[in-house]
C-alpha cells in the first residue's frame, strides 16, 4: 500500500482513491483540493473537470489539463491554511526542463447542494 501523493500521510486507498473513483465526494474544500492535486500527479484530466465549477470549465480543457499534469514531475503538496471556502498551499514540482518550481495558490471553493467544486485561485 502506498501514501497517498496529497501528503496528508494516509494510504491512497483510504485517502484521495475515494473520490478519485467516485466512491466518496469530498467533505471540505481541503480534501477537494487535495484529490485534485493527487488527480494531476496521476493525470487524471476527466476528475479535475468535474470537480471545476460549472461557471469556470469552459477556461479549461482536457488537452491543457494533461499537458500541464504530464510535462511536470509533481514533488510535494504543502497546505498553508484551509478555511470555510479557501485553501492556501504550495505545490512543489519540476517543470520540463528539470528546474524546481512551487505554485502558490490561494483557492476559493463552492458548495452546491452538498458537493463541493473548485472555482477560482489567486496566483503568487
Amino acid at each position: 500500500m502506498a501514501l497517498c501523493n496529497c501528503g496528508s500521510g494516509k494510504q491512497f486507498e483510504s485517502c484521495c482513491e475515494p473520490f478519485l473513483v467516485g466512491k466518496e465526494r469530498p467533505k471540505t474544500p481541503e480534501q477537494l483540493m487535495r484529490s485534485r492535486y493527487t488527480a494531476y500527479t496521476l493525470h487524471d484530466a476527466d476528475y479535475l473537470i468535474s470537480t471545476t465549477h460549472k461557471s469556470q470549465r469552459e477556461y479549461f480543457s482536457k488537452p491543457e489539463i494533461l499537458k500541464w499534469a504530464t510535462t511536470n514531475t509533481w514533488i510535494k503538496l504543502e497546505v498553508l491554511w484551509a478555511k470555510e471556502h479557501q485553501v492556501a498551499f504550495k505545490a512543489y514540482f519540476f517543470d520540463e526542463n528539470l528546474q524546481a518550481q512551487v505554485h502558490y495558490e490561494k483557492s476559493d471553493f463552492k458548495n452546491e447542494n452538498g458537493v463541493w467544486y473548485y472555482v477560482d485561485g489567486e496566483f503568487n
